[in-house]
């Protein structure tokens, strides 16, 4: 994965917080992404669909792959539209062998 494990868990506690309409949450949820490169977003929307059971842990390449080809939407509005983000995220890390409980307490660290 290109994209670091902690930044990761910051887009997973972002994305609870829009969930809970906290106020704020939504414009650093789209801040946080518009300074990620092409390759993280990537690596993002893999996560989510490896999460969500798209794609298999083993297909990650394929899924990455898949994500840039496909993207037609910009990946904070993609990701927004998504129903139970947060959740698939961690689903995601955890299938790709990383714990979304650390993830989450090194984005709450940083």
């Amino acid at each position: 994965m290109d994209i670091g494990a902690d930044k990761v868990g910051e887009v997973v506690l972002l994305a609870r917080e829009m969930t809970e309409e906290f106020v704020g949450a939504e414009e650093q949820f789209d801040g946080l992404l518009e300074a990620m490169d092409v390759d993280e977003l990537a690596d993002l929307v893999a996560l989510l669909w490896i999460g969500r059971g798209d794609f298999e842990p083993e297909e990650w390449d394929e899924a990455r792959r898949t994500a840039m080809e496909e993207a037609t939407t910009p990946t904070a509005s993609y990701l927004k539209g998504s129903d139970h983000l947060a959740d698939h995220l961690e689903a995601g890390l955890d299938a790709m062998g990383v714990s979304p409980a650390d993830a989450e307490d090194s984005a709450l660290e940083g």
